[in-house]
């Protein structure tokens, strides 16, 4: 079969088979084999059909590259976007979102849902994820029966049962895909500061023969491995992704290797310095991340990550793209969804932080960023190196982390004060358990003949909101209905603004305290507290009269927000911010569009036209500069 002058693969032609059979489909295939084929037929066949079509991402990076890649491939007029901080062309017939919108969508019963015919979930083992799992399992539980789902992952082991649950709560036929062998072989190596690189068998052995020498701290006695001298080993293995968890190490290795080697010609150079100066704007040239990243940019290496500003990574996606670039230095969000391969891939460590505690990557997160190694119609074999070392590597989790991708998705299902409001808004009683019991833990734990009180979570919340006014009887009141509406940290945002708290406040005032509520600390975040204190007085007296409000709270959030996001709402310039935190650049612009993405909910949750006027004001103070989307 050809589709887009491309000869189908078996397992792509069984995904179109099963499209054209009006079923789902669950296709589970290693990274790099066409899986994005399988959605490009789903878009075409349905927008010819004049039917819509919703492709989902995990992350609103993958959002705005697919953006630009439909609009290319689709023409501008049929491709809408809609995430927390921007919607554009929002009735046209494919629509690009982040899995929280369709969620939120379903959840609002949006009559936008009423038209849609497939939605595609692009990276479905995302369900697996902790904090945001759920949102893909109320996605599938709450979708209408008239829609089909093409859920697109790496290997999934245990693909037929999470199909089976589909089928179960969706009534119609959910069929499995799978395909684990790649295109272009992998070939996994390790790289050893005493024999070069090798297979891991090979160090595991030598380590054995290997006298060890008495230590005396950690690393005096033996150089940790050098990835200066693995990138010039694989001279002919170029161009190179070098996954490291952090960003800091990214830009030192890239800026390292920049300063011993060269891969760029004069042409080269000439194509960086026209794309930089289209692309970056006259005032963000001086900031020392865009000189570092121009640095390594005129030898041929670059860096990126998540902290850079977003016309900055587009710069490094689209020389990589054009290959110019020979070796990238990346964190791991680069190989999410984003189609760029390399010929080799190393891994500077195969540990990572967590949030809580390091831990080495497990086999689907290796095989995620080792799949990037092996263009396809270029490469006959990916290179995956990653670089250990024996004297304090864990050598045999290496081991098996290579072998193969054996995590199974997960539930991670949680009940959420937003959905139980929205089941008490939208369903009778009768229908609430029924609902409850359709998310994947439930079904996994019943197939196991395991007891589940799914029932005892919710009734905890429902007291509580009883409690708290937000539900009499069987009936939202008007501080539930607003709830409904808001899509994290519900309670608090209700609180402050379902009374008049808002009008004793500012508008700079009420993005600092909306900023205090969804700032997520890490744990080095060092923000100016200087000229702070008359700001913080004036919010928390204000505050204070709320007793739930002041309690719940983050006062030192609170006091961090003031410099930071009263600022930038009182008129100062993007660049200036820099030097109020120690906080990357694409983190501040990320904080202040989820800003804006709550004062929108606030906006869309309320039918006071004062509050609708003044969370208006509160985001045209902040949607500016760098902050826009461009695309």
């Amino acid at each position: 079969m050809i589709f887009k002058n491309f000869t189908l693969d078996p397992f792509q032609v069984d995904a179109v088979n099963s499209v054209e059979k009006d079923n789902s489909v669950v296709v589970s295939a290693a990274t790099g084999t066409g899986k994005t084929l399988i959605a490009d037929y789903v878009i075409d066949k349905y927008l010819k059909e004049h039917r819509r079509i919703i492709y989902t991402a995990p992350i609103k990076a993958l959002s705005g590259q697919k953006y630009r890649d439909f609009k290319k491939e689709y023409g501008e007029e049929n491709i809408g976007i809609m995430t927390g901080d921007v919607v554009i062309n929002p009735d046209a017939p494919i629509l690009i979102m982040t899995t929280e919108i369709y969620r939120n969508m379903l959840l609002a019963k949006d009559q936008i849902i009423d038209k849609v015919k497939y939605v595609i979930f692009d990276e479905i083992h995302y369900i697996n994820d902790i904090e945001r799992g759920t949102i893909w399992e109320e996605s599938i539980i709450f979708s209408p029966d008239h829609i089909r789902f093409l859920c697109l992952s790496a290997t999934i082991p245990n693909a037929d049962d999470f199909a089976q649950w589909i089928q179960s709560i969706k009534k119609h036929t959910v069929d499995v895909v799978k395909y684990e062998k790649r295109a272009v072989p992998l070939e996994h190596s390790v790289f050893d500061k005493y024999i070069g690189i090798t297979k891991i068998e090979e160090v595991i052995k030598d380590r054995g023969r290997k006298p060890k020498k008495k230590k005396t701290s950690k690393r005096d006695w033996a150089p940790p491995p050098d990835h200066i001298e693995l990138i010039s080993q694989i001279a002919d293995k170029l161009p190179a992704i070098v996954f490291d968890f952090s960003r800091k190490d990214c830009e030192k290795r890239a800026l390292e290797l920049s300063r011993k080697k060269d891969y760029l010609d004069s042409a080269g150079r000439a194509k960086v310095v026209k794309l930089a100066n289209e692309l970056i704007s006259p005032e963000y040239r001086s900031l020392e991340s865009i000189m570092r990243l121009k640095q390594a940019l005129s030898r041929g290496i670059a860096f990126h990550h998540a902290g850079l500003l977003p016309k900055a990574k587009e710069l490094v996606e689209l020389l990589f793209t054009d290959g110019i670039i020979k070796v990238l230095y990346a964190t791991e969000t680069f190989a999410v969804g984003i189609n760029m391969p390399a010929k080799t891939v190393v891994f500077a460590s195969l540990e990572k932080f967590d949030g809580a505690n390091f831990r080495y990557i497990n086999s689907k997160e290796y095989f995620q960023l080792a799949g990037r190694a092996g263009r396809r119609g270029i490469d006959t074999v990916g290179y995956s190196i990653a670089m250990v070392d024996r004297d304090f590597t864990d050598l045999e989790k290496v081991r098996q982390i290579s072998l193969r991708d054996d995590i199974p998705i997960q539930s991670q299902f949680k009940l959420s004060f937003n959905s139980v409001l929205n089941l008490i808004k939208n369903h009778p009683p009768e229908e609430r358990e029924f609902i409850l019991r359709m998310n994947f833990d439930y079904y996994l734990q019943k197939a196991k003949g395991n007891q589940v009180r799914i029932m005892a979570s919710y009734n905890n919340k429902v007291k509580l909101l009883k409690m708290m006014g937000y539900v009499f009887g069987e009936v939202l009141t008007e501080k539930g209905e607003f709830a409904t509406k808001i899509y994290s940290e519900e309670i608090l945002v209700t609180e402050i603004f379902c009374s008049d708290l808002y009008s004793q406040l500012s508008e700079t005032d009420l993005n600092i305290l909306v900023a205090a509520v969804i700032y997520e600390p890490r744990g080095k975040d060092y923000f100016t507290m200087k000229d702070t204190d008359r700001a913080y007085n004036r919010i928390m007296r204000t505050v204070s009269e709320r007793s739930y409000i002041s309690k719940n709270i983050n006062k030192l959030h609170v006091k961090r927000m003031i410099r930071l996001i009263g600022d930038f709402s009182d008129g100062c310039e993007f660049k200036d911010l820099i030097d109020l935190c120690n906080l990357d650049e694409g983190d501040i612009i990320r904080l202040i569009r989820r800003v804006i993405d709550m004062l929108r909910q606030i906006r869309h949750a309320t039918t006071d036209y004062e509050l609708i006027d003044k969370m208006h004001a509160c985001m045209e103070k902040l949607y500016r500069d760098v902050v826009k989307f461009e695309f």
